[in-house]
């Protein structure tokens, strides 16, 4: 756990904007795959259609990872949106709604880091953000996708949602931010010197 001010305060930096634009920019072209995966493996779930959610934390993961990362207010709703426009704009097949998708996925991490007073960055808050996120992704998909569905539908496939989120977005964009700061890439972030041998 760090405060405010050990994470840099409110303010962006340069490299702030530089790494969470980058590295959201690839997760939209990780998404333009794992989309293609989704569309692929939608057979094998066909006996529990929702199910199929269990793997949506990939798509949770940019929000997640850049306010870890990152430290400022706005950082994980900003990776959401655009990561998603990325996605979008390569050749999503969900067009344009995985914009909406990506505000809500990052808005539900951003929530949970605002709610620690973007002072908590530990591993619990980190799967809070990722569960917020799910929760974001279940609202939008059964708002937009799932409406006329048997709310028996909905349950499973927020609850898969959400875990799948806590497991692949919280618990992995933890690791992966550790593994980052151990070689050293992530010095200029609090993250980096908090890993920093002593």
């Amino acid at each position: 756990m760090t405060s405010s001010t050990d994470a840099g305060g409110v303010r962006w930096r340069t490299v702030d904007i530089l790494v969470a634009a980058v590295v959201s920019a690839a997760f939209g072209v990780v998404f333009f795959a794992w989309n293609a995966l989704w569309i692929a493996v939608t057979p094998l779930f066909v006996a529990l259609p929702p199910a199929q959610a269990v793997l949506y934390g990939v798509w949770l993961l940019p929000g997640v990872l850049v306010g870890l990362i990152v430290r400022r207010p706005g950082a994980a709703l900003f990776a959401g949106v655009v990561s998603a426009m990325v996605s979008a704009l390569i050749g999503s097949q969900w067009g344009g709604d995985a914009i909406l998708s990506g505000l809500l996925q990052g808005g539900g991490a951003e929530l949970a880091f605002a709610l620690g007073g973007y002072r908590r960055w530990t591993l619990p808050w980190a799967v809070l953000a990722a569960v917020l996120a799910g929760v974001g992704a279940a609202i939008h998909d059964t708002v937009l996708w799932y409406p006329t569905l048997d709310p028996a539908f909905w349950v499973i496939n927020a609850a898969a949602t959400m875990v799948s989120g806590a497991l692949v977005a919280g618990v992995g964009a933890w690791l992966l931010v550790r593994a980052l700061a151990a070689t050293g890439v992530l010095a200029p972030f609090a993250v980096g010197r908090e890993q920093r041998p002593v």
